[in-house]
């Protein structure tokens, strides 16, 4: 069996600044992952309010349309004022009489 060999300070201080960067890297990748979780997280609660908006946005557009059909069945094509609420209808053609 070989003697027991005592490592010089300079050996053991490289020991040891080995360990402390393996257990710095440990923690830096345990702060990492939980800041991705916090990140992914963050992408879910945008992913839903952009689905919450679009719906919204689909849902405005639906009422619009209906809100112009109704209206264009009431007072016919035109123009409304929105600041004045001033409804110009639009003038209708005359056809020439074709008939001489």
């Amino acid at each position: 069996m070989a003697d027991a060999v005592t490592f010089t300070k300079d050996e053991m201080k490289s020991i040891k600044e080995i360990q402390q960067t393996y257990n710095t890297v440990s923690n830096t990748f345990g702060q990492v992952s939980v800041n991705r979780i916090r990140v992914d997280q963050q992408l879910a609660e945008l992913d839903a309010a952009e689905d919450r908006l679009k719906s919204d946005l689909a849902n405005n557009q639906t009422r619009e349309r209906e809100f112009v059909e109704v209206i264009n069945k009431k007072y016919g094509d035109g123009n409304l004022d929105i600041s004045s609420g001033v409804f110009t209808p639009r003038p209708t053609e005359e056809t020439p009489d074709k008939t001489l």
